[in-house]
């Protein structure tokens, strides 16, 4: 079942889905995009246990900034003993996620679906 909230910023969108919190980043994730979810995004990942969705989806530009949400993101999960998966289709945006070896960290899924659809997954753990 999906269970919406309102956006908390332009560059986000939060949302319950099948059992998992989805974080869906909209727009050009750039220093100022960061600087504005950067707080709904640590509310969510300071949770214990929790399954998280990043998806990039709707993304139509990632710079560093975006890099740096990720990995903040990844790190709090794993600390909070949760799951994180990340959606991702935009070419651009998976070669910066695949040249900064990000991909081997957090694999990019090639859509929600296959997220939601995934056993219990590692957030990549190495």
């Amino acid at each position: 079942m999906q269970h919406e909230s309102a956006p908390p910023s332009r560059y986000l969108r939060v949302r319950e889905d099948r059992g998992h919190t989805v974080l869906e980043f909209r727009g050009e994730i750039d220093i100022a995009a960061a600087t504005e979810v950067m707080p709904h995004l640590d509310r969510v990942t300071g949770q214990p246990d929790v399954r998280l969705v990043i998806d990039l989806s709707s993304v139509e530009f990632f710079d560093c900034s975006g890099l740096r949400l990720l990995y903040r993101a990844r790190s709090r999960v794993l600390d909070n003993n949760g799951c994180l998966l990340l959606v991702c289709t935009h070419p651009l945006t998976l070669r910066v996620i695949r040249v900064t070896g990000l991909a081997r960290l957090l694999p990019p899924l090639p859509s929600l679906d296959a997220a939601l659809g995934q056993p219990e997954a590692t957030s990549g753990s190495l």
